[in-house]
């Protein structure tokens, strides 16, 4: 099957470009213009702490992506060698990958906000009260495990270096929604594609708000799967139980300690298995706990109740007069 199978040597994949370095000056400019804007304007936009956590957590993603490049086109090079069906490297190609692509990252994120064990790579992106285009920069140093959902956009035979080009299309263009300075955007723009507008709408906190548009770069995938929201008042941004921490190593592994934590007082598998994979906010533990102390109180009322009197068949009753 792998006779004519081919390497990364063979695709050149040390000469393909990465779009996301070269835009990453661009992108700091228009953060720090943003920044002097709001300074000017007197808005409450930025913070120096938070946009120093952002930036550290951001520059570890970028080694840590380095490191993990082989193995993720590895990965991709390998279900490219699988598969006996090639699609060429043509303009539609990247055009269908591109629209593939977006389509896993729907899914993924949207597992990523209801699934605990996925909300974990996910959560650092949301843990900032900031909206900002630096929060673009704050992606969860786990998140990379994330792979596995875009396997089978990989099985569908793209050329991997189209595969390569349109996931890192996908990934710069999520930098220009973190911004409240734009506001709405032409309708047909706004039906179609994921604009700042829909996007504040998914990092607010606030209930109405919570677990709401999805979409990568596409926001016609929430208005079919049913999970579109429009905004409507300024959303309060960040997480339902806010982190006032700025240290990157706790914003990226808070909840990862606080599932170890959970599973240890786990009392068998199907409750390990809810932690892991229930909704984040279930709190199986305390639920749990509160469950046993009212369960344990309940049975201490029974017990120091007075025992009332019980009438014996034989026994005239008090109540009745003897004849």
């Amino acid at each position: 099957m792998f006779e004519n199978h081919l390497t990364m040597e063979d695709l050149g994949a040390d000469k393909w470009p990465n779009i996301i370095l070269w835009a990453a000056p661009v992108m700091f400019l228009l953060v720090f213009i943003e920044w002097g804007i709001s300074l000017y304007q007197k808005k409450d936009t930025y913070d120096s702490k938070d946009f120093m956590a952002a930036t550290t957590i951001g520059l570890v993603n970028v080694g840590i992506s380095a490191l993990l490049k082989v193995f993720t086109f590895g990965i991709a090079l390998f279900c490219w060698n699988l598969v006996p069906w090639k699609i060429p490297a043509t303009w539609w190609s990247f055009i269908v990958c591109f629209f593939a692509i977006d389509f896993a990252r729907y899914w993924a994120h949207r597992v990523a906000h209801e699934q605990r064990f996925w909300w974990a790579t996910h959560i650092t992106h949301h843990n900032s009260s900031k909206y900002n285009f630096s929060v673009s920069f704050r992606l969860g140093w786990t998140q990379h495990i994330k792979i596995i959902f875009f396997v089978p956009v990989m099985l569908m035979g793209f050329d991997p270096f189209v595969f390569f080009i349109c996931h890192q299309i996908a990934v710069l263009y999520q930098f220009w929604i973190h911004t409240e300075y734009i506001t709405k955007l032409p309708r047909p723009i706004e039906f179609f594609f994921t604009t700042p507008s829909h996007h504040r709408v998914h990092h607010a906190s606030d209930a109405h708000y919570l677990d709401k548009n999805y979409g990568s770069t596409f926001i016609i995938w929430d208005r079919i799967f049913g999970t579109f929201m429009p905004e409507g008042e300024r959303p309060n941004y960040g997480i339902t139980k806010p982190v006032t921490s700025y240290n990157p190593i706790y914003l990226n592994f808070h909840e990862w300690a606080d599932i170890v934590r959970d599973l240890r007082k786990a009392k068998n598998g199907k409750e390990a298995f809810r932690i892991l994979f229930g909704k984040p906010g279930d709190e199986v533990i305390k639920t749990r706990e509160l469950r046993e102390k009212e369960a344990e109180e309940k049975n201490k009322a029974r017990a120091h109740e007075a025992p009332r009197p019980i009438l014996v068949s034989n026994e005239n009753s008090l109540l009745k007069k003897e004849e």
